[in-house]
């Protein structure tokens, strides 16, 4: 899937055309001519792994190997004098907690940002070395393992991992966190100009079809994301799956988005954060961490309750999260846990928070607080992720080779007709 910083430039700027995007719309034609699925099957493995990756799943938990990759020893002290070197998202962390950290520990941080996941792949495949990989998406976590490009953790240098959701310290992705540290946390749902729009997604039988309704023509909007946007035409149709290999079930969430087309001339694009706030788009599918940030894109006059974000109250919706991680090529892995744990300390994450938008999963971090801290305004509430989501919230995770091949042509055909 996408991640909500592809393309991202910051507050203030529209995302750049994305990859995935350039993909969809300059390519699309001539994909479709010479004939989509043979050539979306010989790129999937890029994207959906080599096919001997476990797949992780919550019915389906993963421990990784650990065998010929041993984490650093205890007690260590930090390295002097060093540069710790960061591989981030852009525009995914406060320069002011990595300020922080630098005086702290009497340290330099260099931050090198990519904007997509397949870019810090590939880059990292080419010998690039770094000590931290921030923001390394669950779907890929795999792909790093067996590439051999990050390392163990050494638990003893994270001892802030009790402020985290007990669920990370045995995720179904990587069971007993031999690897990752949770960053990021994030649900995807529906943004809409309350003044604007008469319906009430609360009280709504079906909430993700409320993009189909003809009366809001030209004024709706859904994420330029294979996984997101089929996700939602499956939901659309009450399937949860959200990591099917149901051939019909793909079927059905295209001609579904068709549809959505036709009766409301949809538009494609992950620019939910200004849209909605200056009424470009009335209905929008979102991002939750895109949605907090709301307020600062409001035009003068408007207030923030004029915006809404909708995600299911029982969590049964789309949720992912992001990891940290130790590379193997790091030159300083006891400065790099020590940035971990720095990371997972709340006042670092409240401040880190209040820059990017993004939720992280610490048990201190709740709605009274991100209020009390004027962090998040009370009318975007619903934006803040709850343990419960996480636990009862459907990720869309890494697919075989051959069913993302599916996905992608599905997303295809709906792309290049709009």
């Amino acid at each position: 899937m996408a991640h909500p910083r592809e393309g991202w430039q910051g507050h203030g700027a529209p995302r750049k055309l994305t990859r995935r995007s350039f993909l969809n719309r300059t390519v699309g034609g001539t994909l479709a001519a010479l004939g989509a699925a043979p050539l979306l099957e010989a790129c999937s493995s890029a994207l959906a792994g080599t096919g001997t990756v476990p797949l992780p799943r919550p019915d389906n938990p993963v421990t990784w190997p650990v065998k010929d990759n041993s984490a650093i020893a205890s007690g260590l002290p930090a390295e002097q004098n060093a540069t710790l070197q960061l591989y981030s998202w852009v525009a995914y962390i406060n320069q002011d907690v990595v300020n922080s950290f630098a005086k702290k520990f009497k340290c330099k941080v260099q931050i090198t940002t990519f904007n997509t996941i397949n870019e810090a792949l590939s880059k990292l495949r080419s010998g690039l070395s770094y000590d931290l990989l921030v923001g390394a998406t669950v779907d890929v976590l795999g792909q790093l393992i067996e590439s051999k490009l990050v390392q163990p953790l050494n638990h003893s240098y994270i001892p802030n991992i009790t402020q985290a959701w007990p669920d990370f310290t045995n995720p179904f992705y990587d069971q007993g966190w031999q690897y990752t540290v949770p960053y990021t946390i994030y649900t995807t749902g529906i943004a809409w100009r309350k003044d604007l729009v008469n319906e009430n997604p609360y009280a709504m039988r079906n909430p993700w079809a409320m993009p189909w309704q003809a009366k809001y023509k030209g004024r709706v909007a859904i994420l330029d994301d294979y996984r997101e946007s089929i996700s939602l035409g499956l939901m659309k149709n009450g399937i949860f799956d959200l990591n099917t290999t149901d051939i019909g079930h793909i079927a059905t969430a295209r001609k579904a988005l068709e549809e959505l087309s036709s009766l409301v001339n949809v538009r494609i694009d992950n620019n939910d954060y200004t849209e909605v706030p200056d009424a470009d788009t009335w209905i929008h599918h979102a991002w939750s961490g895109d949605m907090a940030a709301a307020g600062y894109y409001m035009p003068k006059g408007v207030p923030v309750k004029n915006v809404g974000y909708w995600f299911p109250a029982d969590g049964r919706g789309p949720i992912a999260n992001d990891t940290n991680v130790v590379l193997r090529s790091a030159g300083n892995p006891v400065l790099a846990h020590m940035f971990l744990n720095y990371m997972l300390d709340l006042p670092n994450v409240l401040t880190n928070i209040s820059f990017n938008g993004y939720m992280q999963p610490l048990t201190g971090v709740t709605p009274k607080v991100l209020v009390k801290e004027q962090i998040l305004p009370p009318e975007l509430l619903s934006t803040v992720v709850l343990p419960s989501y996480f636990r009862r919230g459907v990720a869309e995770l890494q697919l075989p080779v051959d069913t993302d091949a599916l996905w992608q042509q599905a997303w295809l055909v709906v792309s290049n007709g709009i």
